[in-house]
């Protein structure tokens, strides 16, 4: 954060005590509305509060803002840097693809309940609209899937990887990841459909989730 915001949040941080919108104005030597302009600001993001100011003397105290306590929640995030570490970790572990599909297929079934899916009923359904609950929930995640992929009749292309970044330097890991992933959706969705495999990169922009159709949840 930069700017005059980012001036009155660190003289906020630096201060110690609440400060008032006058004692603010005074230090920067600004207008007293640009401080309450950005001191509303700050309050709505979550990085100032209110309080109220010691009295001085009859009537309502003046409202007082410090900086809230812990640390800057608008501040920067490296989540590529934290997957690539994951990844690295579970790479060199045992069994790196049994591992990230075991993940794979409990974060799936974490990402069903409460999303609201098309009808999943193998009677009522059928084999189109079991897989049409399986891509509304890719969909949900970040995979920007399509059904069926122009590149085969029996498979969800997936034109985005949440984890591109990662996925060169442990493309086992994530792409076993994503294959467990889709089992676990289908599972948790308790469809007809079997996600057999994932093909990376089948496309220079698409990945390809091979289906078979059957009354089995999953494959064992």
């Amino acid at each position: 954060m930069s700017g005059r915001r980012g001036e009155v949040f660190e003289l906020l941080r630096a201060a110690g005590t609440p400060l008032g919108v006058a004692d603010i104005a005074q230090r920067l030597d600004v207008h007293p509305n640009t401080v309450r302009f950005h001191l509303d600001a700050l309050a709505a993001d979550g990085r100032a509060e209110r309080v109220a100011a010691p009295p001085t003397g009859p009537g309502r105290p003046p409202l007082a803002y410090r900086a809230r306590p812990g640390m800057d929640p608008t501040g920067p995030r490296n989540y590529p840097l934290l997957a690539g570490a994951l990844a690295g970790a579970v790479a060199a572990g045992p069994d790196p693809v049994a591992t990230a599909t075991e993940a794979g297929r409990r974060w799936g079934a974490q990402l069903v309940p409460g999303t609201p899916h098309p009808p999943t009923d193998s009677g009522s359904a059928g084999p189109a609209g079991s897989v049409s609950a399986l891509v509304a929930v890719l969909d949900d995640a970040g995979f920007a899937p399509r059904w069926p992929s122009p590149l085969a009749d029996d498979a969800i292309g997936l034109r985005h990887c949440p984890f591109l970044e990662v996925v060169h330097d442990a493309a086992d890991v994530v792409c076993s990841l994503h294959l467990g992933l889709m089992r676990g959706v289908a599972a948790a969705l308790d469809v007809p459909v079997a996600v057999e495999r994932l093909e990376p990169f089948a496309a220079p922009d698409e990945c390809l989730a091979h289906l078979s159709f059957s009354h089995r949840k999953d494959l064992a």
